[in-house]
């Protein structure tokens, strides 16, 4: 089995040859077919979060384990099976569920696996899919994909399913007025196109590149705007002229989270979904004068992946766009999110 593998953070990704795997007990294994470059994924293979000020979060403190094969949106052919393994056969192709939980504690009891403390997530705590093979611990975590492509599924298990929970948590916002859109990333885009399947009026998406505000105009924003223009707040609530209800940031900068307050209206909500960190000074008072709510979203519940997966195949797949790339070029496609250079989603495909 192939995969590339962060050795060292900050580095170039290795190339790895070990034995293919051979799933005992309930464990599954695929061979890939399509796995997505998440933004994620840099802060995996720098390994850290900026938590402002200077500090720090390693995530060696969080349990991850180097060498890492990366890799959490993943779509594969299950090709063996271990003998306790029930409900997919040779030759299915699914989707993984890569927000893995320990079973037993209490988030995981009442179905939020995805905020188990003792995670196991795929391409994090476990190999993922930068790899040929990946090797999953139950078929509870494989999703059908119907007709889908596999290129075009394998995003849905983390761009689909963060925006798709963070849209959920406006509750009814979406459906009565414009939300704001904060990022027009991978992320954003696909943020965009969920809203539209799930009968929201639109969104005003912001960004500070113009590439990416072009490419969200084009997809059907209400409106875009400049992020670091002066009068950024000012144009976003021109555009909603009942006030911002609702904001999804799914960049999660000390300026974006401030942006994202700032625009809203009295009573209005924040999601905040991006990692990329730093810090916001806050008066406190704010927040119960104006009854704002701040609320963190971390990608979704398994039974939010079924949801999602159930509207994709009623609405058609999100129009995101799509770029595949060979297995090899794992490493090219992190510099270039890293730069700011992928429109919508790179997705890397068996070489060959």
């Amino acid at each position: 089995m192939k995969s590339y593998d962060v050795a060292e953070c900050g580095c170039p990704l290795k190339l790895f040859e070990r034995p293919t795997p051979q799933p005992a007990g309930t464990e599954v294994l695929l061979r890939v077919l399509a796995a997505g470059v998440c933004h994620s994924d840099l802060h995996f293979w720098e390994g850290s979060y900026d938590l402002g000020g200077g500090k720090k979060l390693k995530l060696t403190d969080r349990g991850m384990k180097l060498p890492l094969t990366m890799g959490h949106e993943n779509v594969g052919e299950v090709v063996a099976m271990g003998p306790e393994a029930k409900g997919v056969k040779i030759g299915d192709r699914r989707l993984a569920y890569p927000w893995i939980g320990c079973g037993q504690c209490m988030v995981c009891r009442r179905g939020e696996e995805n905020l188990c403390l003792k995670a196991s997530f795929l391409g994090v705590h476990r190999p993922g899919g930068y790899a040929d093979h990946l090797l999953v611990p139950h078929p509870r975590y494989l999703y059908e994909i119907g007709d889908l492509a596999p290129e075009v599924a394998a995003p849905l298990a983390c761009s689909g399913i963060t925006t798709y929970g963070a849209l959920k948590k406006l509750g009814s916002v979406p459906q009565e007025q414009p939300i704001v859109i904060i990022g027009a990333g991978g992320l954003g885009l696909m943020c965009l196109s969920l809203l539209k399947k799930m009968g929201g009026k639109g969104a005003i998406v912001v960004d500070i590149d113009a590439v990416k505000r072009e490419a969200a105009k084009k997809a059907g924003a209400l409106a875009v705007v400049d992020g670091r223009a002066a009068d950024a707040v000012k144009q976003i609530q021109g555009h909603c002229p009942d006030g911002v209800w609702g904001a999804v940031d799914l960049v999660g900068s000390g300026d974006t989270v401030k942006l994202g307050t700032d625009c809203l209206t009295k009573g209005g909500k924040l999601v905040v979904v991006g990692l990329f960190g730093g810090e916001i000074t806050l008066p406190t008072a704010y927040i119960p004068m104006r009854a704002m709510n701040i609320q963190g979203s971390y990608v979704g519940t398994p039974a939010e992946m079924k949801e999602l997966l159930d509207l994709v195949r009623r609405a058609r797949p999100p129009a995101l766009p799509i770029t595949k790339r060979p297995l090899p070029e794992a490493y090219q496609c992190l510099q270039e999110l890293k730069e700011g250079k992928l429109v919508g989603r790179a997705v890397l495909v068996p070489a060959g």
